[in-house]
């Protein structure tokens, strides 16, 4: 069963920045883009840098290891369409100021 999990508070994640938060054995990127809050696995799937240090854009972040750029809605990698490699993405609401993150049980240690 998952459950939301509140990682931080309205106000914390700057506009076009990430954090990273850990959730049930998972560390997720909690990014603010364009005014809402989106969630992906943090760590670039590439080699592993953490997302959250990465440069946010048009609902994507761009891995600050190798520029590899992942889309924020989905997980997409952005820089080939034909491409299956790509982050998991997680729910996100905010609840009484609250940003809350939805992981489930069974997604430990991507």
């Amino acid at each position: 069963m998952s459950e939301f999990q509140s990682v931080a508070r309205v106000g914390d994640i700057p506009e076009g920045q990430g954090r990273s938060f850990a959730v049930n054995g998972t560390m997720v990127g909690v990014f603010l883009s364009q005014g809402r809050y989106l969630a992906i696995n943090d760590f670039c799937p590439h080699m592993g840098a953490s997302l959250a240090d990465g440069h946010v854009e048009d609902d994507a972040v761009m891995c600050p290891w190798h520029a590899w750029r992942f889309s924020l809605k989905d997980g997409t990698w952005l820089d080939n369409s034909r491409s299956k490699i790509r982050s998991a993405c997680y729910e996100v609401r905010v609840e009484d100021g609250a940003i809350q993150v939805k992981v489930p049980t069974e997604c430990k240690a991507e």
